[in-house]
């Protein structure tokens, strides 16, 4: 079983990824974490992110393994934890141009496919439904409207989750300048020639702007009973 989870910066695929691994017993993939650890890498080593030879070059020499940990995947790239310094704003800033070189997401779709080999997964990302893993048995793209986005990522920036503190507050003028990122994130992430940001033809629409963790999660379980049945 496979379940695909696609869609833009910030609408919760990944907090509903990990709570659908746990509630279906499927193995989680953040296939976004394995770019993100190659901006990383770029980053800490002074590599232009928009030269794409280097950038293909590091992407195929360097060890990048995702493991299970208390609070969710732990990044490990040559043998370094780097789970927290993927999630900073200069990766966020960049990770668009590295995930857009072909040969990026060559050695990174690679990868997640060995990653799924004699397991179920759900894996969460941008082209899991189209390209990746196409013969997924439940596609599910999942957006949220800008600002309810912004905010969670604001959130999530300095230790909080609104999946578990719906009340938690973002900086406004943080949460603005987030939503332009991710605006300008979602355009060229939609527009890049290779494995563009897009729903598959079969994927389930889902707007998690008003609903629960758990109310989204609902209507996932009921589309991987229908596909099991």
């Amino acid at each position: 079983m496979i379940v695909a989870i696609d869609g833009p910066a910030g609408s919760g695929k990944s907090t509903v990824a990990r709570a659908m691994a746990s509630r279906e017993g499927l193995t989680y993939l953040d296939t976004g974490a394995m770019y993100r650890a190659v901006t990383d890498a770029a980053l800490i080593r002074g590599i232009d992110v928009t030269n794409s030879a280097a950038v293909s070059d590091l992407a195929n020499r360097i060890e990048i393994s995702l493991e299970n940990g208390p609070e969710g995947p732990i990044v490990i790239v040559d043998g370094a934890d780097r789970t927290k310094a993927i999630r900073t704003p200069e990766v966020d800033e960049n990770v668009s141009a590295v995930a857009a070189i072909p040969e990026v997401r060559s050695a990174m779709v690679e990868l997640q496919r060995a990653s799924s080999k004699n397991a179920d997964v759900v894996a969460e990302g941008r082209d899991i439904g189209t390209v990746v893993f196409p013969e997924a048995e439940v596609k599910i793209y999942l957006t949220a409207d800008p600002s309810a986005r912004a905010r969670r990522r604001a959130v999530q920036r300095h230790g909080g989750d609104t999946a578990k503190d719906l009340s938690a507050v973002a900086d406004s003028a943080e949460a603005a300048a987030i939503e332009a990122e991710l605006i300008a994130r979602d355009k060229a992430d939609s527009t890049r020639k290779t494995a563009p940001l897009k729903p598959a033809e079969d994927a389930v629409h889902i707007d998690s702007t008003g609903l629960t963790v758990d109310e989204v999660c609902d209507q996932i379980s009921a589309l991987i009973s229908k596909a099991r049945a």
